[in-house]
């Protein structure tokens, strides 16, 4: 999420059906944010050029305050504050963003963690370049890595408003959010479409969906799930299935994308929070559906860290959640869904 290129929107209609008419028009609006892209449709309550622009500007607004709130690339953002220049007071964005990482850490038994950002720094994909990375380094950093380093107070200002304080106990304690921002925004902008009255709508921010209703052709709305092989860098190039989805968040995490080579060795951008080291295993990608994108973003983070068979265990285990895990077995690609899937 860079400031100075936010966001870059090309809106155009998307045709809904043979003689659509103004009532059961869709839109499109394509663009740029938090580093990715963005690609969202729906249909406004009445379909004109007006009720289009006031779509498009509500979507700019929420995109630019979660880039001033919980981008770790904006200078000017309450995370940058927080993390560089120690700042406890926090908004409303930052605090859902640090409950719902708080709650996935103990759901997750701390596999997910969103105060690991000084290992993502330290191997190259948090806020820093990466160094030559050493045990030493690692054991250093592991000790204030863990959501228990931080407590949520507030402070009575002389206005009389409560300001919301995140306080630490180590000031090299730091916190990222990318695990956990992008699908937190869809869930933003999908409920203020709701509260704008809209029934039938898609957002996915950088491949993290909410969707409701139906799509323009009256169905259950169709997300594609990519293979997960090194070097399928376009979504939607090559598909792996498609997974079919109303009144839910899906995300789908993967190494196959954000990885590099270091001494002819892959590097994985999921990083096992206990150990502090980028995870080995034949679990490839991991596609999450459930009651909303933020959950879902953050258990398909965490299933990432486990691996295919334990990740497999937490599915089956949950009853909140369902999955598609796609693993490798030799040299053959495997697909594995819960019984929850809808394909």
């Amino acid at each position: 999420m860079s400031k100075g290129n936010l966001f870059i929107l090309a809106a155009a209609l998307l045709l809904a059906c043979a003689g659509c008419n103004k009532t059961n028009r869709y839109y499109t609006i394509d663009g740029s944010a938090q580093g990715t892209t963005f690609h969202i449709v729906f249909q406004p309550v009445v379909s004109s050029d007006s009720s289009f622009a006031a779509v498009r500007d509500s979507v700019n607004a929420i995109l630019d305050r979660i880039d001033f709130s919980v981008s770790g690339y904006n200078k000017e953002s309450v995370l940058t504050a927080f993390n560089e220049e120690g700042n406890p007071h926090i908004d409303k964005i930052f605090l859902d963003n640090f409950l719902a990482s708080k709650k996935m850490a103990e759901e997750s038994g701390g596999m997910f963690d969103a105060s690991a950002a000084p290992l993502f720094d330290m191997w190259g994909f948090g806020f820093k370049t990466g160094t030559e990375v050493t045990q030493a380094m690692i054991d250093s950093v592991l000790q204030f890595v863990g959501m228990e380093h931080f407590k949520v107070d507030s402070l009575k200002a002389k206005d009389g408003q409560d300001s919301i304080l995140i306080l630490r106990d180590d000031p090299r304690c730091k916190l990222n959010f990318n695990a956990i921002a992008q699908g937190y925004t869809s869930d933003l902008i999908a409920a203020k479409f709701s509260e704008m009255g809209m029934e039938n709508y898609l957002v996915e921010i950088g491949g993290e969906v909410y969707a409701k209703g139906v799509n323009p052709k009256g169905k259950l709305w169709n997300v594609g799930i990519d293979r997960p092989v090194d070097g399928n860098n376009s979504p939607g190039a090559d598909i792996q299935a498609v997974v079919r989805i109303s009144g839910k968040g899906l995300v789908t995490s993967g190494d196959y994308r954000k990885f590099y080579i270091k001494d002819g060795k892959k590097i994985s951008h999921s990083i096992n929070p206990k150990t502090g080291y980028p995870v080995e295993h034949n679990l490839l990608s991991a596609t999450v559906v459930a009651e909303n994108a933020t959950i879902a973003d953050g258990y398909a983070t965490y299933l990432m860290v486990l691996g295919f068979d334990k990740a497999r265990e937490v599915v089956e285990s949950n009853d909140n959640i369902e999955a598609l895990l796609i693993f490798s077995e030799g040299d053959s690609l495997k697909v594995w869904m819960s019984d929850g899937i809808i394909y």
